[in-house]
């Protein structure tokens, strides 16, 4: 996992939502779950790019 900390309730929400999906079914696409947890969560924009920095970031190492 990545040393970058979110900032805001929703966001680490959205990141620990991710995070146990992923543990269930490894090969979901990241960006589609960022897109999902961006609208379940309701993130803001800058969030929402946030998180998809995030897994992707997570994705490759």
């Amino acid at each position: 996992m990545s040393n970058i900390q979110p900032q805001g309730e929703a966001l680490k929400k959205a990141i620990e939502w991710i995070s146990e999906r992923r543990k269930k079914e490894p090969d979901l696409n990241p960006s589609r779950l960022a897109d999902e947890a961006a609208l379940q969560f309701d993130l803001s924009p800058r969030d929402s790019e946030f998180l998809l920095r995030f897994v992707k970031e997570d994705e490759t190492g």
